[in-house]
């Protein structure tokens, strides 16, 4: 074999092991629906329609008058994590719901989102807790959207939110800006996604017939749910002061977008890195991305306008993209200018201490977000006197860092729920 066919080899395998990463969620959940506690009536029509051909998730123009948190409608849904009955998950009530947030500029907007309680009444303390749940990297096209692929089984953090549930515990699941509704999906704007996470715990306390007014709520995440997880942990002390929040998950965290890139940027998962320029030229006009694109780039961003990860157009795009550097799509860089810096450090984490503990874990190995800006949040939250319990994994990469960290967020989220103190690793 010549020099040149093994870098080949090399490169197909780490391609290989990029797809089957990404893919390994929904291998899980497949595998294991047999075995998970579900009824046997079909799954509800109601939100099997996609997005883009549901009137429900166009909202009505102007927005009606009220607050961020406001419920602008909602209906009865269904989750599941069987994919091929699509059974409803036993014991749990469902709705889909639109509600008012902000964008990171703070314009109001109308977000989408699930709420999930359990049906059997709460044994525990106090009232029945309530989990917003913060869902990792689905791509950028309405599809995508959390809120239609619980409908569907097709959920690769379906287990981790049964699990949840499995607790007593309600959930909710925001889609974030622009999954599921008109626009497009910010990805990666921390300011917008932790916003959208707060405001959708407001929104299912407000929800008729849920019973969570009042109820006592953590956040979790993992990914760019960790963005969405961390950024709500910031923002939670004046943004949301009336809930009660009592802790925060937030793993594999995206913290500096500026390193990420820089790691990025060559990888087998560049694709990433064009997703969040997306994201960022959505929620902020003026960045202008199409300014610093060539024919490549171009075309790229019109097919990613919709995609979907955990599709073929998905994997064809990781696949397509992999190894490839952003001078490969553009004609100049955009990340080297003024502009775009200032956006992404205004939505860089560790700048304000959480007011309540935070779990912070990260694979050592993660070949996607990288260990050494995640450390560095963890110092910047201790050295704002933040309550932070730092964890790391040390043979895991990404996805299996997920896996591993799940069983010590549900430790972590049960402790903070009984009210147990907790001292946190800050020197």
């Amino acid at each position: 074999m010549t020099k040149g066919s093994r870098v080949m080899s090399t490169r197909v395998r780490r391609v290989l092991h990029a797809v089957l990463a990404t893919c390994a969620g929904v291998a899980v959940t497949a595998a294991l629906t047999a075995t998970a506690p579900h009824g046997g009536a079909a799954a509800a029509a109601q939100g099997a329609t996609p997005p883009a051909e549901d009137p429900f998730y166009t909202p009505p123009a102007p927005l009606p008058p009220g607050e961020p948190g406001d419920l602008i409608r909602s209906r009865e849904s269904v989750f599941t994590i069987d994919p091929i009955g699509r059974s409803p998950y036993r014991g749990v009530k469902s709705w889909q719901v639109l509600y008012r947030s902000e964008s990171v500029r703070g314009a109001p907007i109308a977000v989408s989102g699930t709420v999930l309680v359990p049906t059997k009444a709460w044994t525990g303390p106090g009232k029945r807790p309530l989990v917003s749940y913060t869902v990792g990297t689905r791509g950028l096209g309405d599809a995508c959207a959390p809120s239609y692929t619980l409908t569907r089984g097709l959920d690769y953090e379906g287990l981790f939110i049964a699990d949840a549930l499995g607790k007593g515990w309600a959930v909710t699941i925001t889609d974030m800006e622009g999954l599921g509704t008109p626009g497009q999906h910010t990805y990666e704007v921390g300011g917008s996604q932790g916003r959208a996470v707060l405001n959708m715990a407001r929104a299912a306390q407000r929800l008729p017939g849920a019973g969570l007014g009042g109820n006592p709520v953590a956040v979790w995440g993992y990914s760019q749910g960790g963005t969405s997880a961390g950024w709500a942990a910031e923002l939670a002390p004046t943004y949301a002061p009336d809930l009660r929040l009592t802790g925060v998950v937030a793993g594999g965290v995206p913290a500096d977008l500026r390193a990420v890139a820089k790691s990025l940027d060559g990888s087998p998962f560049v694709a990433l890195m064009f997703m969040a320029a997306v994201g960022y030229d959505t929620a902020y006009p003026g960045l202008n991305l199409g300014d610093y694109l060539n024919d490549r780039g171009r075309e790229l961003l019109k097919r990613a306008e919709n995609l979907c990860l955990l599709s073929f157009d998905g994997f064809s795009t990781l696949l397509t993209t992999a190894f490839r550097k952003i001078s490969d799509y553009t004609t100049s860089n955009p990340l080297d200018t003024e502009q775009w810096q200032a956006r992404l450090d205004a939505n860089k984490l560790g700048s304000t201490a959480p007011g309540v503990p935070v779990f912070q874990s990260q694979a050592f190995l993660d070949e996607i977000i990288p260990f050494g800006q995640a450390d560095t949040l963890y110092r910047a939250w201790c050295a704002k006197g933040a309550n932070i319990t730092w964890k790391t994994y040390g043979l895991a990469e990404h996805v299996t860092g997920a896996v591993r960290s799940e069983p010590d967020a549900i430790a972590f989220l049960t402790d903070r729920f009984a009210g147990k103190p907790v001292r946190g690793t800050c020197p």
